[in-house]
């Protein structure tokens, strides 16, 4: 049986978390290994999510099947077996740090719902996207419908989900799955630790609440009241006058 392998780095306020395995493929072992591991990031600022061989070839199936093919028929066990994947993508997805995606390589399907949960994805030039989940006779259940259509649109979104066809890296850019393309694995990698190093420099509480603030799915109103509240309780005079300085320097 095929384990995913994760590894988890971390140079000064930037950690990376690798997906270590043949094709990044997500097997048991990913589920399990990654809710632990986010919990050390500790003074980590933000987080970039990789892949080694490639992003990912999605779920380890073979390796996946032993668990899953038991509780089909019975939606309270089947329920506990995808718990531990929503566990791992939630987890992700609530960290109060930026998430930064750098898929090269395929994305596929619990890949691609995986960096849907990032708040942040660039992409190298020879990256693929694919959400094939209806060609094997299943709906996707680890957050990608529920995601992607606020990424993408809805009709994009169901395009990508309904046909199960992939797209290449310029597509993904045109419809905001990715906001930018570059030309290597390599240019994708240092641009990603790039732009993580200028996210670290920036005032913690302000970018928490952002996202905070961009993930909330509150009415219009609520959402203002939120943002608001937020400053209200973590806006500092000093840090304010600060920034004002600094830019007027």
């Amino acid at each position: 049986m095929t384990e995913t392998s994760v590894r988890l780095t971390q140079q000064g306020e930037v950690a990376t978390l690798t997906i270590t395995s043949k094709k990044g493929v997500l097997g048991p072992g990913f589920w399990r290994e990654v809710p632990p591991l986010l919990a050390t990031l500790g003074p980590a600022r933000v987080l970039i999510v990789r892949g080694q061989e490639w992003f990912s070839a999605g779920l380890d199936v073979k390796a996946t099947a032993p668990v899953i093919a038991p509780a089909l028929g019975d939606p309270q066990a089947f329920g506990a077996v995808v718990a531990e994947m929503h566990a791992a993508i939630e987890g992700l997805a609530a960290l109060p740090i930026p998430v930064i995606a750098a898929v090269h390589g395929w994305c596929i399907g619990a890949g691609l719902e995986l960096i849907s949960a990032c708040d942040l994805r660039l992409c190298s030039e020879g990256a693929r996207f694919s959400l094939p989940e209806v060609k094997l006779g299943i709906t996707a259940d680890l957050g990608g419908l529920q995601r992607l259509p606020g990424l993408l649109g809805r009709g994009r979104a169901a395009h990508l989900a309904l046909t199960g066809e992939p797209i290449d890296a310029e597509t993904a850019e045109r419809w905001g799955l990715v906001t930018e393309v570059l030309p290597t694995p390599d240019a994708l990698f240092a641009r990603a630790e790039a732009l993580a190093a200028a996210l670290a420099q920036l005032p913690p509480r302000a970018l928490e609440g952002t996202k905070r603030a961009l993930n909330a799915e509150l009415p219009h109103a609520q959402g203002l009241q939120q943002a608001v509240a937020w400053n209200a309780q973590h806006m500092s005079a000093e840090g304010l006058m600060t920034a004002l300085n600094g830019r007027s320097s």
